[in-house]
């Protein structure tokens, strides 16, 4: 009878047993079938269950190394692709790729100029705001050429690039208009005998990339100071009066749509504003009845929400010149998402001087801290003496 079995060394077996002299042929082939149960365990039964183990196994491990994989490709598009990029894959990244992850915030310049420091603080209010969105500036007087040469263009540039989510792209009105109501009028309308053609162009293309693309549009003269919670909105100028200065939806909504049909349908290029405020507030008014505000609260219409006029416009256009000066207290706008400050009024082009303690360059200095920074430093060079004049 067998008493002990244990492994002396590779292929080695030995067995401990009483009476072994006895019964030698018994134990001699008990001795074999315990060496080839114990090195060949279950060979009968086990192989086929085995294999169809590991085989799932397998699988499952494949299958989650492709979901992990997915994901981790998805998380570097969103955050090390757009948010974390080097400047040089900036440059070669275009406006679909980056409009196409939504929720952008676009700005628009419809003029030959570059960024001046108002519109350098407006996108760089936002990036700092809305540091996991895409800033997107597009420029009229932008091309390839300079898009390649952004350090010596414009002095703007380099601030404006060097943030992590903000781009800059040209302006290409006939590719924006692609696939809208838009684009016949626009290839009929002959800009050089347009009365306000910087203000109208501006007016479809903030329509034709929010509808496209989704998003929220700016003025360049928008200071942001919190996010703006809502998705759909309009921002009221006043009561029963829409902004186009400010406004948000998601992609492929009707309201933007009927609103660039009523843009071709009611066109009338003479009128200032015919086709910005005065569009969206016509188009609000087929779906809305609009009241008076009261207090601060927002109204609510057709799950588009209007803006309390506090939200944007808390110095009026009447009083811009307010921004411009010296306030006993500072307010603190806390029922303000951004401010306008309302640089088409702004005849005399006032601008922030550093030093002067003026509400716009606290707003400066709070909001575009290296907008502010740049100004400071602009402002040295401008006072330096002439080499000549260095005795």
């Amino acid at each position: 009878m067998l008493q002990k079995v244990w492994v002396s060394s590779p292929g080695s077996w030995a067995l401990q047993e009483s009476n072994s002299h006895r019964q030698g042929k018994k134990r001699c082939w008990k001795c074999r079938f315990v060496r080839t149960i114990i090195q060949h365990p279950c060979r009968r039964y086990a192989p086929r269950r085995s294999r169809k183990e590991r085989m799932l196994r397998k699988i499952q491990i494949c299958l989650c190394f492709c979901f992990v994989s997915g994901i981790l490709y998805e998380i570097s598009l969103l955050s090390s692709c757009v948010f974390s990029y080097l400047p040089m894959a900036q440059q070669y990244l275009t406006p679909e790729q980056v409009l196409n992850l939504g929720k952008s915030i676009i700005f628009l310049e419809t003029t030959e100029r570059g960024p001046p420091p108002l519109v350098s603080c407006s996108v760089e209010s936002a990036a700092r705001i809305y540091q996991d969105r895409p800033i997107i500036l597009f420029m009229r007087g932008l091309n390839n050429e300079t898009a390649l040469d952004m350090n010596t263009s414009y002095a703007a540039f380099s601030l404006l690039s060097s943030m992590k989510n903000v781009f800059l792209f040209p302006l290409q009105m006939e590719t924006v208009f692609q696939e809208t109501p838009l684009l016949q009028w626009y290839n009929q309308v002959v800009p050089e005998q347009e009365k306000n053609w910087v203000h109208v162009s501006s007016d479809a293309s903030r329509l034709a990339l929010i509808w496209k693309y989704g998003g929220i549009y700016m003025d360049t003269d928008v200071i942001s100071i919190r996010p703006i919670p809502q998705r759909s909105f309009l921002a009221a100028q006043k009561s029963r009066f829409s902004s186009n200065g400010i406004f948000g939806f998601p992609a492929r909504h009707k309201f933007i749509w009927d609103c660039m049909e009523n843009f071709v349908l009611k066109y009338n290029g003479n009128i200032w504003g015919n086709q910005g405020p005065f569009l969206m507030t016509r188009m609000l008014k087929t779906l809305c009845n609009l009241t008076d505000f009261q207090g601060t609260e927002d109204h609510s219409c057709q799950n588009i929400s209007f803006l309390n006029p506090q939200r944007f416009y808390p110095i009026p256009y009447p009083a811009w010149s307010r921004y411009y000066q010296v306030w006993d207290k500072s307010p603190n706008f806390n029922h303000s998402y951004a401010l306008h400050l309302w640089n088409f009024m702004n005849r005399n082009r006032k601008v922030v001087v550093a030093g002067s303690n003026t509400l716009a360059e606290n707003l400066y200095k709070t909001y575009c801290p290296s907008t502010y920074e740049d100004l400071i430093q602009n402002a040295k060079h401008r006072d330096l003496p002439e080499p000549e004049e260095v005795e």
